[in-house]
């Protein structure tokens, strides 16, 4: 959610900085601006909407100078509008900020302001941090901004202008990611890598309540007293061409023929023909077998992988495991101790929800492991352990690539843990994780066989106004996160059902026409599930089942059926899901969507 831009250097900073911010637009917006700064005078221009008003509005002028931030803004504090869009300036303007995140205090603050006389333009919780800086400015930029730090209840991540110490850039963060990118003659700010990565792949992470001084030839560091700290830089190990198109025509297509080199990348090094390896977590052989209970927390997407996960570990290490929303987790009394295994999974790493739950539970005295994909993010630093999820760069909101990545990382997991806890034979652990390996190749499979079907089935699915998924047990996750692929790109109402539910208020929705995904893997409830199918097709629903090759009895009950590649039905949902993001994609394309870009969402939710 939301973006932020900086430049310092040689070259003309607009152009870099929209460029920036086009490498950012993934994240979420609905509306975008730049400040330039050259001498002693900062020219700001902002509007509502996509990147291309702003870049119509300065085609003609474009500002002028060689240091400069940018944003891209979602709105929180009011609607959006010329007015509220980012950089905001003080009364002087003399200080002008980008802000991530959110001031929960800002209204007291503000009345405060408007009683000393400072008068506002925008509705922003944003602008009372600029006018903070103003009443705290004593000859020290660093310094008022620290001060003022210290005054603000919230999230944030801050670039700051000034008009009176022109050519240095003031970033500062807390609970939202901010980078300074190391060039030669050239210093770069963002909230995240992907926008400067192009120039350079060295970058310093901030901490929460650290602070970067920034000059063209310089980068200070300080910690929230002022003081002077030294930081790892950190070098990334993928190029600018991973986070391009690669001549697909949208990122998320990209992102699904991805699917199987994602999977590779996930098992590599940790699992081999005979053998899983899982030492890079640190968990202990003892600490694994004190373990009475896992929790995983994680939110949207993140959740449903983490679904999956528990039917997979459940029956394999015989251990309960519960399933919480992060946004959830954090506000109940959750029963956890050092007995508790604490899993949070965060594409991003940046998730709000789940990196307080992460907190929380390493307060009741948890350990942590976190799933992220993201090396250097807040969750992965915060974490007692992390399994990176390897699944490269994922720039569509809608996550796919990474999701059967968390997916995958659950098998490797449950396997580890089975192998440690003695609770499979080791002959059974060899075919699993013989059946794991063939995954890759089987993914391939499945996007080849199913691609001209689901095409087809989005040219009639754009049509509709409502869709069902239904499954039961490892089939159920999937359809949650079936269902909530449909209706974050096409704006399909879609839900998921435990088809045995169906009789429980489900059936009284479905009528002539309605698609129903209807996904039968689990053998052991075949039988069951072709009863459940039976009676929405009774009911006149268009239903298109998903099952594996060889399972054609399914053919008398439904319209349609996508047949993926036999494999051991418990690591089958990372097959199985790869037909619902095509359809997906597919149906969003039908209907003209923005697919990578899907309204009101963001791909990294930093606040709450």
């Amino acid at each position: 959610m939301c973006g932020i831009v900086g430049y310092l250097g040689e070259k003309e900073a607009t152009p870099i900085l929209i460029e920036g911010l086009e490498r950012l637009e993934y994240r979420g917006y609905d509306s975008a601006g730049i400040a330039v700064s050259v001498e002693d005078e900062i020219d700001v221009v902002k509007k509502a909407g996509k990147l291309k008003v702003l870049k119509e509005a300065i085609s003609e002028n474009p500002p002028a100078g060689k240091v400069g931030i940018g944003h891209t803004r979602w709105a929180t504090h009011g609607s959006p509008s010329d007015l509220n869009s980012h950089p905001h300036s003080d009364c002087t303007g003399d200080f002008v900020i980008v802000h991530n995140g959110i001031i929960e205090n800002f209204q007291q603050l503000k009345d405060e302001l408007v009683d000393k006389g400072h008068s506002f333009r925008s509705e922003t919780d944003t602008e009372v941090i600029a006018h903070l800086i103003e009443e705290n400015y004593q000859g020290k930029l660093r310094e008022a901004v620290l001060k003022v730090a210290r005054m603000l209840e919230g999230s944030y991540a801050l670039a700051i202008l000034s008009k009176r110490e022109p050519g240095k850039i003031i970033a500062i963060r807390r609970d939202s990611p901010l980078i300074v990118g190391i060039g030669e003659d050239e210093n770069y700010i963002a909230s995240d890598i992907p926008a400067f990565l192009q120039y350079t792949n060295q970058f310093y992470i901030l901490d929460d309540e650290e602070l970067a001084e920034v000059t063209r030839d310089n980068i200070s560091l300080y910690d929230a007293a002022g003081n002077r700290i030294e930081k790892d830089v950190f070098v990334v190990n993928w190029d600018a061409e991973m986070a391009e198109k690669g001549g697909y025509e949208h990122f998320m297509l990209k992102e699904i023929h991805e699917e199987p080199d994602a999977i590779r990348r996930v098992l590599s090094n940790r699992v081999t023909p005979g053998n899983v390896d899982l030492s890079e977590i640190n968990l202990s052989s003892e600490e694994i077998r004190n373990y009475d209970k896992i929790h995983i927390v994680a939110c949207g997407t993140a959740s449903y992988a983490g679904i999956m996960g528990k039917y997979v570990i459940e029956e394999l290490v015989r251990m309960p495991v519960e399933v919480d929303i992060a946004s959830e987790f954090r506000y109940r009394q959750p029963l956890i101790d050092e007995n508790s295994l604490v899993i949070v999974v965060s594409q991003s790493g940046e998730t709000a929800d789940t990196l307080a739950s992460l907190r929380l539970a390493q307060k009741k005295g948890a350990k942590v492991l976190a799933f992220t994909n993201v090396t250097g993010s807040s969750i992965a630093r915060e974490a007692d352990e992390v399994l990176y999820l390897q699944a490269g760069p994922e720039i569509a909101v809608a996550s796919t690539k990474a999701y059967i990545n968390m997916v995958v990382a659950f098998y490797i997991l449950a396997l580890y843990l089975a192998k440690v806890r003695s609770t499979v034979t080791e002959d059974r652990l060899y075919e699993l994780i013989e059946e794991v390996l063939r995954l890759p190749k089987l993914a391939t499979e499945t996007i080849e066989k199913s691609l001209e079907l689901v095409k087809e089935r989005a040219r009639v699915y754009k049509l509709q106004d409502n869709a069902f998924f239904i499954g039961r047990n490892i089939d159920f996750a999937l359809s949650l996160e079936g269902a909530l692929k449909l209706k974050e790109i096409s704006y399909i109402h879609a839900e998921a059902y435990p088809a045995g539910e169906l009789k429980h208020g489900p059936l009284a929705l479905i009528e002539d026409g309605v698609p129903v995904v209807a996904i039968a893997t689990r053998l052991s409830l075949y039988d069951k599930m072709l009863s459940n199918i039976k009676e929405v097709k009774a009911r006149g629903a268009d239903v298109l089942a998903i099952t594996f090759e060889g399972e054609t009895e399914v053919e008398k009950s439904v319209d349609h059926v996508i047949y993926i590649p036999r494999i051991n039905e418990l690591f089958s949902g990372a097959l199985a899901i790869i037909p619902m993001h095509l359809l997906a994609y597919y149906t969003s394309l039908e209907r003209g969507y923005d697919v990578d870009q899907p309204r009101n969402l963001a791909k990294s939710v930093t606040v709450e």
